[in-house]
Parts: structure tokens; sequence; C-alpha cells
């Protein structure tokens, strides 16, 4: 006879914290199907119905369900914190909690696992009140605001890198473990070959670099922008693949006008700009054909860079909480796996300098491949997975 073992997910907003929490899913499933054949998990997902959980989860046949959320958006200036944005979703956050309280009651998990964003907050404060145990993870150097709130209520709280303890409390200090950075497994193995074929970037274009631009599952307007500037520079020397997302608002798609700007190139370099509005499951061809990885530096793509082993030239996106994103690059900086450029710096000309300066010295990009890789976590979700499944089973026997 099988146990259930019922553990609820939560964590989303951005994929950051999304595709930890689908990858340690799938590494939990994973585990129990080979060692703990005892055991039959039931997985429920708690996130924001406009948040990219709903879309990932829905694709990875995790049940869902959503709740309210509130995001508070933070300033320098207290006065200007107190904006009709921050008042609406400060009242949406008692209805949150109430909506996570009802779900965490009825669905009576044995563990929480919470991946952080603003939508954890509820089930993880819900469980806290049910008696219900929490395992978090960070995914970034520094604890982000939603975190930092779960830690106090968290049984165990894993970390991707070891000196984010030095941002919890001493309580919370003694709760804390390392796993490193989850990344989904389909990023690493992939294809150079493969992935050149698939963008047309094989047969005459052999001799071309790839580089790898993206920004990230939304996509970076700022980013784009700058290919757009710099794309006849950029083609020149090597073959672009473009993750450009979708664009917000009611302005043009910046993928329709990437692909203009594609189309004006002479004719021979049409064929190495390509741009999509998003990478999926060739994920790992894309990482293996790539010379020079261009994007922001949240925590998902910092894993799977190191993961893979790519030099990189990082955006990191201003403000985040915290500006998260630029301690995470300067973590790859300071060993010399990475470029910074500033956000109100960047610009076609730079991107393609900082680019043309990178391809310009192989030995320079073998360095920083190597030195990335010294950071990579093969074990992470593995990792993650036995500490949910333990702790879930603990609770059980109690």
């Amino acid at each position: 006879m099988q146990r259930t073992l019922r553990i609820l997910v939560t964590g989303g907003g951005t994929g950051g914290h999304t595709v930890p929490a689908l990858a340690t899913i799938a590494a939990i499933q994973k585990l129990i199907a080979e060692t703990y054949t005892d055991i039959a998990p039931r997985f429920l997902y708690v996130g924001s119905a406009q948040g990219l959980e709903a879309t990932l989860a829905a694709e990875a046949k995790i049940g869902f369900v959503s709740i309210a959320t509130g995001k508070l958006r933070r300033s320098a200036n207290p006065l200007r914190m107190l904006n009709k944005a921050n008042l609406r979703d400060a009242a949406r956050v008692p209805l949150g909690f109430l909506q996570a309280l009802k779900i965490v009651k009825n669905f009576n998990p044995d563990i929480v696992f919470s991946t952080g964003g603003y939508v954890s907050v509820p089930s993880v404060f819900a469980a806290g009140v049910l008696g219900c145990p929490v395992l978090m993870h960070e995914q970034t150097v520094q604890i982000g605001l939603a975190n930092r709130l779960c830690a106090k209520i968290a049984s165990r709280i894993a970390l991707s890198y070891p000196e984010s303890a030095n941002e919890l409390g001493p309580v919370e200090r003694k709760k804390a473990f390392v796993t490193g950075g989850v990344v989904r497994k389909i990023v690493v193995g992939g294809d150079a070959c493969r992935g050149r074929e698939r963008y047309g970037f094989d047969g005459d274009l052999d001799a071309y670099p790839v580089v790898y631009v993206t920004g990230g599952a939304q996509g970076s307007s700022i980013i784009n922008n700058s290919v757009l500037d710099g794309l006849n520079e950029l083609v020149v020397q090597c073959c672009v693949i473009h993750q450009c997302g979708k664009q917000k608002g009611n302005g043009p798609q910046d993928e329709t006008k990437l692909r203009a700007a594609a189309q004006q190139l002479p004719f021979l370099l049409r064929k190495r700009y390509v741009a999509t509005q998003f990478v999926g499951d060739e994920i790992g061809d894309v990482y293996a054909a790539s010379s020079i990885v261009v994007g922001r530096s949240g925590a998902g793509t910092v894993s799977e860079v190191c993961a893979v082993g790519k030099p990189s030239v990082f955006v990191p996106l201003v403000p985040t909480g915290g500006d998260e994103q630029t301690r995470n690059a300067q973590r790859l900086q300071s060993i010399g796996a990475a470029v910074i450029i500033k956000q109100n710096e960047l610009s076609g000309p730079v991107l393609v300098e900082r680019v043309t300066e990178l391809l310009a010295d192989p030995e320079k990009l073998m360095r920083m491949g190597t030195a990335a890789k010294t950071m990579a976590s093969p074990n992470a979700a593995e990792l993650l997975a036995k500490a949910v499944i333990d702790l879930g089973l603990k609770s059980q026997s109690h």
C-alpha cells in the first residue's frame, strides 16, 4: 500500500521563482519513483492567476489554484510608496491570506515548499497558523523581502549561496542549509550542432560564433533596443539568437520591430539573426551553441550560465528589491566569469563593444566559462527534493 505525501508548492511572479519550483517538483517525482516507492506524491501549486506560474504549472500538469496577491513597490523616498498601486495591493493582502488559509486547511499538506515572491507569503503564513512545516528556498545572493518574512516561519531555509546566511537573524540562520541554485534538467547536456541547425546557423554560418541574448521570460525592452541599435555591427561578426519576450502595454511588439530591422540588413546577413518571444525546451541546445550569453542577472539566468559554463555579459535590472541582480552579477564578475554593463550605460554601441572585445579573445572566453562552471550546483534540485520529502515524512510521523 502506498501512502500519500501531500506537498503544497508556492512561489512565483517571475521565472526566477517559478522555474526552480517546477524543477524541484520534477526532482521530487523522480526521487520518489526511484527511492521512496511506497509513497505517492500529490502536489498543489498556489500562485497568482496573472503570474508565469499559472501557465508553467498547467504545462507541467500540476494542480494549480490562484489567490489574490499584493506587491510592495519600494522607493528610497517613503512618501513615494504611498501611491495608488501600493494602496490597492495592500487591500488585497488580507484577502489573499484568507484564501490561502482556506486552501491550506482543505488540502491539508504534509509540507509547504516555497520559492519566494509576494504570492508565496499568504500560503506560508497560513501554514504557520495551521502548524504545517515550511521549507523555503532563496535563489539570489540577497534574500528578498518576501523570503525575509517567510524565513521567520519556515522550518528549514535552503540557500543558493553560503553568504546569504549572513542576512538571516541568529534563529533563522540555524535553520539554513545550502543547496545551490536550481536549474532545469533540460538546460544542461544540450547539443550545439542541433542548436545551430534549429536556427539556421549551420552550413555556411558554422564559422561564426553564436551570441544568445535574453531578457528573461518577460523580456527586456532596454536590452531589445540596444540590440536593435547595434544589430548591423553584431551580425557582421556573429550569429544572434534573441529571446525578446512579449511587449507589455499597447506599443508595437519588440519582436515585430526587431524582425523588421533584420529584413533591412544586407541579404547575406539576415540569416545571422533570429528573434523569438520565448525559448522553450530547446534551451539546452541554445546554450550549447552559444559562445556568449547576454542578459539580465536574475537568479535563474545566473544559475543556468553557471550550470552550462558560459561567459556572460550581464545588464542587471535596476531597481529591484535591494538591487539583488547587481549582486548576482557581481558574484560572477568577481571570479572573472562575467562582464557587467550598468543599465543606465547600456546602448547599441556599448553592447557591440563588449561583445566584440570578448569574441576577439577566445582564450578569455574559455577562462570565463571555466570560472562560471565553478559556481554550478548540479545536484541542487535533488538536495531540495530530498529535504522536502524528509520534512514532509517527518511531519506525517508526528
